[in-house]
């Protein structure tokens, strides 16, 4: 059977469109803090909220929002994170 491809101009815009914030599983040992990225969140059309998208979900820890770097060259790993 074949895959209907027939996606709107809005869902193909918004597939493609870098999310607002990159979430980030935090957790800390000792004095030292270890980040996780585990998903994105990107404003809905009326500006009034976020969706989530969590790649994996934490067990322990904190979940981070923040806002992606614009330097692309650095590590993916450390994208977002200061």
């Amino acid at each position: 059977m074949a895959r209907n491809n027939t996606h709107t101009a809005q869902e193909r815009t918004r597939e493609f469109r870098a999310p607002e914030f990159l979430a980030w599983h935090v957790t800390q040992k000792g004095d030292k803090s270890f980040w996780n990225k585990v998903g994105a969140a990107w404003m809905h059309k009326d500006a009034k909220g976020y969706t989530l998208q969590l790649e994996s979900l934490p067990v322990g820890g904190r979940i981070v929002l923040r806002e992606p770097l614009k330097d692309t060259a650095s590590p993916a790993n450390d994208a977002g994170r200061s």
